[in-house]
């Protein structure tokens, strides 16, 4: 088997686990509006999701030794493409025409780079010197998207993907150079860029949870596509990684990419329909999915509510009878 099959295979494993845990979570946050960390510790569905999360995250690792930067990024896309069939799955729904349509042009843009972006596994990694400023350069761009002041949203998703595609790229660096035995695990190298992978790594989902504030489908359409950008540039410029064909092969990479774009957009921008071929049968139990209508009312800015008839029976005044 090739290495940029086994590359292929693990990140498609990876994007299904990281999908089942972002499924996972959100069901949880649905089910459970109180999210303290006491809470959540004692919840078997939290750790279920934790346990996903930190299989995805091995399995990509294991993906980055295997294959080059500019093929394994582009792959986390299809986290997007698997967690449309598993939420519809889990909320009792069928998949929408917009998410079809958003999950075959996801798959035909990946397509298209997976054409191009295949290559051999990788044996370059960045020096120590290369790390620094490439952790020094993201850490400034970061601190002007998302300094103090400006609004969450589109800057902070930026960010946040620009740290987890370096991130990723500083991984691969430690996971090759400890494997090949070039570098001892305990190596000044190995460490220093190990510690910025975790800075880069926590920084990336702070950032994302701070973007995500302003609302979910553009922000996760902005981290999906920046993280992959910010790994391809480090591979091209720094680890040797090169598109196959030529200015052809260059094209269809572009054009895989802007079809790809274009799918997440679709796909972060779709909402799903509930089915309408069973109708829901009344019942006296509040739903554990939906949100509770308490939960609405509370979630309202002040004085939205002054206009609404009031629920209660009017009381009377003061010193007159109520009539029978």
């Amino acid at each position: 088997m090739s290495a940029t099959l086994v590359a292929v295979v693990l990140s498609l494993f990876s994007a299904v686990a990281y999908a089942a845990a972002a499924v996972a979570q959100q069901r949880l946050a649905a089910r459970t509006p109180d999210s303290g960390v006491l809470r959540l510790l004692g919840s078997g569905a939290w750790w279920w999701s934790v346990g996903l999360n930190a299989s995805a995250a091995l399995l990509h690792v294991a993906a980055l030794k295997y294959g080059p930067l500019t093929l394994v990024q582009p792959l986390g896309a299809l986290t997007l493409v698997a967690a449309v069939p598993l939420g519809a799955r889990m909320a009792g729904r069928r998949v929408t025409f917009v998410e079809w349509r958003g999950t075959a042009l996801t798959l035909a843009g990946l397509a298209a780079l997976l054409v191009t972006a295949s290559g051999p596994a990788p044996d370059d990694v960045l020096s120590l010197p290369q790390a620094l400023a490439v952790a020094g350069t993201t850490a400034a761009l970061i601190g002007v998207l998302a300094g103090r002041g400006t609004r969450p949203g589109l800057r902070h998703a930026s960010a946040s993907g620009f740290a987890s595609g370096v991130a990723s790229a500083l991984t691969q660096t430690v996971t090759v150079a400890a494997t090949d035995r070039s570098e001892s695990l305990l190596s000044g190298q190995v460490i220093v860029v190990a510690l910025l992978v975790a800075a880069f790594a926590a920084g990336g989902l702070l950032l994302s949870q701070t973007a995500y504030k302003g609302g979910l489908g553009a922000p996760l359409a902005v981290v999906t596509l920046a993280n992959p950008i910010a790994a391809a540039v480090i591979g091209l410029s720094l680890l040797g990684e090169r598109l196959q064909g030529g200015a052809a092969g260059l094209l269809l990479a572009l054009a895989g990419a802007a079809v790809a774009a274009w799918g997440v957009v679709t796909l972060s921008r779709a909402t799903p329909v509930p089915s309408t071929e069973t109708p829901a049968r009344p019942s006296t139990e509040p739903s554990t999915d939906e949100e509770h209508p308490v939960a609405a009312v509370l979630a309202l800015e002040p004085g939205s509510a002054l206009n609404e008839p009031s629920l209660l029976p009017r009381q009377p005044k003061r010193g007159r009878l109520t009539r029978l």
